[in-house]
């Protein structure tokens, strides 16, 4: 048989689900794995917004939509990001599709010629890097560190920036490190972004949840000049636990929503018509709900975060998301090695920051979108694994 495809041999496996699959694989052989890899909400879909699913199937509304989703869920959206913003679109300037992910594909799908180069600050999202190639795109990895609040500076931006340079992905709050960027540093960046005309892929899917009161900034309302260069991308997983619902969107300038419009009528016909009824009924009307699972996310990062660093690891303090990106320099292991151990000899499955390109290595990813209690007997199965390794070091003369 001929040869496949040499795109597709060249992506490389998502780290993340790689993890939790093999978490879950070992679960359903009768291990007690403790699983701390994928980013899900351990919350239930509140339950107006799963009502509204239940009535869209009983009432029959389970056709197709339009491909650029439902005119009701286009303007609810656009009422959301006005109220939340100030951002002024049309519902001709949103689009509807299966998850954010699908939404970033979409828009790299719509922007990327072969042989341009998309900036992304490192570290992050693991599919960001993999998406770029996939449209023979460019990607361009610019490190950002812990002191420097894991924010990409506007100086590197330009020292990145060649002839080929066609967008930036920005993902903000970040995954894996919880980072938030301030609203004057986010203005340098994205005015950096204008003057070379480039576009700003801008991922805000956990822009609900930010602690501390920490103020969140979308980066199209800084300026209309940047909105101009700004495709938003958001959706409703994370925020209101609704990732098997799939259903991201996205808006930005009306020329190239059309494009990504085009491209997903092709991909898919549309997002499921049950998920798009429920996304409006969450956009509408599921604050309190919000609140609450933020409070609780709070909650369990800030006793993370401070157990960590009791034990050894020092933590950075997330101000967003619901991720902690812990220093495992310390151990002497590289993180893929300390993971692959933490799993095989303490059960507990965490993700490698090497996922997350450049200056991830030496950290891991921990999640905590699971219960208090789950996350006390990871920290004891953490600090148990972490003295193992002391001895070690101490055995072999290197302590």
């Amino acid at each position: 048989m001929k040869a496949l495809s040499k795109i597709a041999a060249g992506v490389s496996p998502s780290a993340t689900l790689a993890v939790s699959a093999l978490a879950k694989k070992m679960k359903a052989e009768g291990k007690d794995v403790i699983g701390f890899g994928a980013g899900e909400p351990d919350f239930a879909t509140p339950d107006r917004i799963s009502y509204a699913g239940v009535r869209a199937i009983c009432d029959g509304k389970t056709r197709y939509t339009p491909a650029a989703g439902m005119i009701e869920l286009r303007q609810a959206i656009c009422d959301r990001v006005k109220a939340d913003y100030g951002l002024e679109y049309e519902p001709t300037q949103a689009v509807v599709a299966s998850g954010a992910k699908h939404m970033v594909y979409i828009a790299l799908a719509a922007l990327v010629d072969p042989g341009d180069e998309v900036i992304v600050p490192a570290p992050y999202w693991v599919s960001y890097y993999e998406m770029v190639r996939l449209f023979g795109g460019v990607p361009v990895v610019v490190n950002v560190s812990e002191e420097q609040g894991f924010q990409l500076t506007p100086e590197q931006l330009e020292h990145a920036i060649t002839d080929k340079t066609k967008a930036i992905i920005l993902n903000n709050p970040s995954n894996p490190t919880g980072a938030v960027y301030p609203k004057e540093a986010l203005k340098a960046v994205a005015d950096v972004c204008v003057k070379h005309d480039l576009y700003i892929i801008s991922d805000e899917i956990y822009d609900k949840l930010v602690y501390d009161g920490v103020p969140f900034t979308s980066v199209a309302a800084l300026s209309d000049e940047i909105k101009a260069h700004t495709i938003l991308i958001n959706g409703v997983s994370k925020t209101y636990a609704m990732t098997g619902w799939r259903l991201g969107y996205a808006v930005g300038p009306a020329p190239l929503i059309r494009e990504m419009i085009k491209i997903h009528q092709f991909a898919i016909m549309c997002a499921p018509t049950t998920s798009q009824l429920a996304a409006v009924e969450a956009l509408r009307s599921c604050d309190e709900e919000i609140e609450a699972m933020r409070d609780e996310y709070d909650m369990r990062g800030k006793y993370l975060v401070g157990e960590l660093n009791r034990i050894g690891l020092e933590c950075f303090q997330p101000q967003g998301a619901f991720y902690v990106f812990p220093s495992i320099r310390r151990t002497g292991l590289s993180s893929e090695e300390f993971c692959e151990r933490l799993l095989r000899e303490e059960r507990v499955a965490v993700i490698p920051g090497s996922a997350f390109g450049g200056w991830g290595e030496g950290h891991i990813r921990i999640s905590y979108c699971y219960s208090l209690q789950h996350l006390k007997i990871a920290v004891r199965k953490i600090e148990k694994f972490l003295k193992k390794l002391e001895r070690e070091k101490h055995e072999n003369g290197q302590g």
